[in-house]
C-alpha cells in the first residue's frame, strides 16, 4: 500500500501468510473484518512517501479478477468505488505530477476492475489504529526474511532476476564442457550419487543438477570414453564407405591392378578346366597367383587377336606375369603341359601316355581299362559287341588332356570317353550311320578310324571312306565285300609293319584280319580325329575301289580298276627295291 493511493498492494506471498494463495483475492473476503496476519495481529503499513508509478497513486486503480476493492482516502476514510447506481463523490489525494487516468488490462495482463479492501489496513475509519509499531519495528516481516521470496512488483517496475552466484568450488573443473549433454557426462548414471551427503545432493538439485556436473574424474573419464567411442564409430563408417567408393571408381572407371613383366621366376602348373570363358581363366590364374586380376586378364585376351584359341589343358606359367604376356604364353606351345593324345593312336599307347603322366606303374591305367571299362561311361550303343579287343578303342578321343600326378587312371579315362561321346552325338553318328549303309554309330567309328588309319594324308581321307564304302557293297565282285586292310592285320598284331607276307596274312583267321574276314573288322582299330569323322561321313563319289602307298610313307594314290591297282603295286615295289 502506498501513500498517495492507499493501495491495496501487492498479494500476499509468504508461504506461512495465511493470507497466500487465493484467500483474499477472489474478491470473498468482506470489507466488514480485519485480516489478522501474522500470529493473530494485523499488519500495517506506515505513511511513507513513494514515487508514483502510472495510475498506481489514484482512486480507482484496477485489481485481479474483476474484483471491487475499498478504496480510501488521504486520511485512511473508506468510501465506495462508483457504482451504476449512484454517483460516489471523488476525494482529492495528493499525487505526483503528471497524473493520468489508469488504463484498462484484459485477462490476459491486469483484469480490469477495482481493487477490493487492503487485507493489510486496520480498518475503514482508522489504518494506523491497530498498528502497534511503526513499519520496521518489533512486528516480524515475512518479507525482509533472508530465503523469503521479495513481493512482486507491478510490470513496469520488475527487475531481472539477478544472476546465481558461481557454485562453490571442488576438486573436479568443469571446464568448457559445463553444460554437455547428459549422454557424454554420464548424466543417466544415478548410482554415483549414492554416496553424497543428502544436504549437498538437495543443495545441488536446487542449482539445476549441479550434482550431475560435480560426479567427479570418473564421470568425466566415462565422458572421454563414450567420445572416443563415438568417434571411432564415425571413423570407421567413414573409412568402411571411402574404401567401397573407391573400389567402385575402380570398377567403373579405373584400370584393373596388373602385374608388371613376364613373372618372377617361380614356375606354377595351371589347370584350365574343359569350356572356360575368359573369365574363369582369369579367375583360375588369379587363384594361383599368375596374374593380379580377372579384369586384367579378360582385357587382354580380348586385345589379343589370337586370345580366344586359349584352350583348356595344362599350362606351366610363372608367378605375377602381366596379363598380356601370360596369355602370350598360354597361346605358345611352350606352356603346354598337358597330356596330348594325337589322331590315330590306338588305346595301348594311351595307356602307356597315362601311366607315365600319373607316375603309376607301367600297366596300371591298361589294367584298369580292361576290368572297370563299363563303369567309364560308354554309350549304350558302344557295348555288347563280340570279339573286341578293347571296348574302349575309338573311344579315348584325340586331345589334349589335363593329367597330372595325383589323379587316378580311370578320372582321366572317363574324361576321353566323355569327350570322345559328347563329339559322336554332336555329329548324330546314330541317325547318319543308317544313311551310308551301316548298321549303326558303332560301325561308323569303325570305318573312320579305317580312314584315319590308312590315310596318309588330310586330302587322301575322303577318297579312302569311299574305297571302304565301296567294297563293302554287296555287288562288289572285286574284292567280294573284303577290306584287305593291312592296318587292320597290324592292330590285330599289336604292330605297324609295312612288309607283309600274303602267307602270313592268308594264314590268320582273326576276325580283325580283313584279309580273310568279309566286311568291317568287330571294332574300331585306333583313335579318330575331326578330318577322318568327317571324312566317314561324307566319303567322295569318284568310284575308287583301290589304294597304294607309292612311297610306303607319305604318299598314297588310288585307282578305280584292277589293272589301274596293279600298276600301283608295281610302282610301290620298285620304290622298295624289289
Amino acid at each position: 500500500m502506498t501513500e498517495y493511493g492507499r493501495g491495496p498492494g501487492s498479494e500476499p506471498w509468504h508461504p506461512d501468510d495465511p493470507l497466500y494463495g487465493d484467500g483474499g483475492w477472489g474478491g470473498q473476503q468482506a470489507a466488514q473484518q480485519a485480516q489478522q496476519s501474522y500470529g493473530g495481529q494485523p499488519q500495517y503499513h506506515p505513511q511513507q512517501p513513494q514515487q508514483q508509478y502510472g495510475d498506481w497513486g489514484t482512486g480507482e486503480q484496477h485489481g485481479y479478477g474483476d474484483q471491487s476493492y475499498p478504496q480510501y482516502d488521504e486520511y485512511g476514510q473508506q468510501y465506495a468505488p462508483q457504482q451504476p447506481q449512484h454517483q460516489q463523490p471523488q476525494h482529492q489525494q495528493h499525487q505526483a505530477p503528471q497524473q493520468h487516468q489508469q488504463p484498462q488490462y484484459d485477462q490476459n495482463g491486469w483484469p480490469s476492475g477495482s481493487y477490493p479492501q487492503d487485507p493489510y489496513a486496520g480498518g475503514p475509519q482508522d489504518p494506523y489504529a491497530q498498528q502497534p509499531a511503526p513499519y520496521g519495528g518489533e512486528q516480524s516481516d515475512y518479507y525482509g526474511a533472508p530465503e523469503a521470496y521479495p513481493p512482486p512488483e507491478p510490470p513496469g517496475r520488475r527487475r531481472p532476476e539477478p544472476e546465481r552466484e558461481p557454485e562453490p568450488g571442488t576438486d573436479w573443473d568443469p571446464g568448457p564442457d559445463q553444460g554437455e549433454h547428459a549422454f557424454f557426462a554420464g548424466g543417466d548414471d544415478e548410482d554415483g550419487r549414492d554416496g553424497e551427503p543428502d544436504d549437498r545432493r538437495g543443495h545441488g538439485e536446487r542449482r539445476g543438477g549441479g550434482d550431475r556436473r560435480g560426479g567427479g574424474k570418473e564421470k568425466k573419464r566415462r565422458s572421454g570414453l563414450a567420445c572416443l567411442v563415438v568417434v571411432a564409430v564415425f571413423g570407421g563408417g567413414l573409412a568402411g564407405v571411402s574404401y567401397f567408393g573407391y573400389q567402385f571408381y575402380q570398377d567403373r572407371f579405373g584400370s584393373a591392378p596388373d602385374f608388371a613383366g613376364s613373372g618372377n621366376g617361380e614356375q606354377v602348373t595351371v589347370t584350365i578346366p574343359k569350356g572356360s570363358g575368359g573369365y574363369a581363366i582369369g579367375q583360375v590364374l588369379k587363384k594361383m597367383g599368375v596374374v593380379k586380376s580377372v579384369d586384367a586378364f579378360v582385357a587382354a585376351q580380348a586385345a589379343n587377336p589370337d586370345g580366344k584359341n586359349i584352350q583348356d589343358g595344362v599350362y606351366t606359367l610363372q608367378k605375377e606375369m602381366s596379363a598380356a604376356s601370360a596369355v602370350e604364353l598360354m597361346l605358345s606351345p611352350k606352356s603346354r603341359d598337358n597330356l596330348i593324345i594325337a589322331e590315330g593312336k590306338r588305346n595301348a599307347a594311351v595307356y602307356e601316355l597315362i601311366d607315365a603322366r600319373l607316375e603309376v606303374e607301367k600297366g596300371t591305367t591298361a589294367k584298369v581299362a580292361e576290368t572297370r571299362w563299363k563303369t567309364l561311361g560308354l554309350p549304350d550303343w558302344a557295348v555288347n559287341h563280340p570279339n573286341v579287343k578293347d571296348p574302349l578303342e575309338g573311344f579315348l578321343f584325340p586331345s589334349s588332356y589335363a593329367v597330372a600326378k595325383g589323379q587316378k587312371p580311370e578320372d582321366v579315362l572317363r574324361q576321353m570317353v566323355a569327350r570322345a561321346t559328347e563329339k559322336y552325338e554332336s555329329l548324330d553318328f546314330e541317325t547318319k550311320a543308317k544313311s551310308l549303309g551301316l548298321e549303326g554309330p558303332w560301325e561308323l567309328v569303325t570305318v573312320a578310324s579305317l580312314v584315319q588309319a590308312e590315310g596318309k594324308t588330310h586330302d587322301d581321307f575322303r577318297k579312302m571312306s569311299e574305297v571302304i564304302y565301296n567294297r563293302l557293297k554287296p555287288t562288289n565282285t572285286e574284292t567280294n565285300q573284303k577290306l584287305q586292310f593291312d592296318s587292320t592285320f597290324n592292330y590285330l598284331l599289336g604292330q605297324s609293319e609295312i612288309d607283309i607276307s600274303e602267307s602270313e596274312i592268308n594264314s590268320n583267321p582273326d576276325p580283325y584280319n580283313t584279309y580273310t574276314n568279309k566286311g568291317l573288322p568287330p571294332g574300331p582299330i585306333g583313335n579318330p580325329g575331326d578330318d577322318a569323322l568327317q571324312a566317314a561321313l561324307k566319303p567322295t563319289r569318284d568310284g575308287w575301289m583301290y589304294f597304294v602307298a607309292t612311297d610306303g610313307m607319305d604318299k598314297t594314290e588310288f585307282a578305280k580298276t584292277i589293272a589301274e591297282h596293279q600298276r600301283l603295286v608295281d610302282k610301290f615295289n620298285a620304290s622298295r627295291g624289289n
